[in-house]
């Protein structure tokens, strides 16, 4: 069986909104990114094992609210008080998360196929998300993240790199398409190319 991605038949290719006469390669890049596996890890409050004493892929869980921790294949969000989000292209990470997490301490929960990821790339990326999300996005830097809303819509929204500004945006795979108009409608004003 072959598995579609949550924006399979929604996401467009092209130019798109107030394009016309402006440098293509300064307009707002909108993609889906597919292939990644996401996994919630929760350490529980009775737990006897140490979260600092844990690594994955090299990674330690971050401590800190808004704060990720990164390497080039493998992000681990700090989406709430003992609770992760690792997002990585490694195919075969559930199983490291498991080694590594036992059910004793944790709950570990694959959530690769119920998510949309809708990534913002480009100068304006900022502004776009403003546009829906009430959270202050000016503070936002590299590797921080962040649980909102934009358009009534849940999301978590990671900031993956600076040069050029990029956005992960996650939601729940029933509300990808929705996601996907309200973000893609954000972008009309300035234009922008779907990849």
């Amino acid at each position: 069986m072959t598995s579609l991605s949550a924006l399979e038949n929604i996401h467009k290719v092209g130019l798109f909104g107030d394009h016309q006469e402006k440098n293509e390669n300064e307009l707002t890049k909108v993609s889906e990114v597919q292939h990644l596996q996401i996994i919630q890890i929760v350490h529980y409050d009775n737990s006897t094992t140490q979260v600092a004493s844990i690594n994955i892929d090299n990674l330690k869980f971050p401590e800190d609210s808004m704060q990720v921790s990164s390497n080039n294949d493998t992000r681990i969000l700090w989406t709430g008080p003992s609770n992760w989000l690792l997002v990585s292209t490694k195919q075969n990470i559930l199983n490291s998360v498991q080694n590594i997490c036992d059910d004793r301490n944790f709950a570990v929960t694959d959530l690769s196929h119920s998510r949309a990821v809708i990534e913002l790339k480009g100068s304006k990326s900022k502004e776009i998300l403003k546009k829906g999300c009430p959270i202050n996005l000016n503070e936002f830097k590299v590797n921080n993240c962040a649980n909102s809303v934009f358009h009534g819509i849940t999301i978590t929204i990671d900031m993956v790199s600076n040069d050029p500004e990029t956005f992960r945006v996650f939601a729940l795979r029933s509300f990808g398409e929705s996601l996907y108009h309200g973000i893609t409608d954000a972008c009309l004003e300035e234009g922008y190319k779907g990849v």
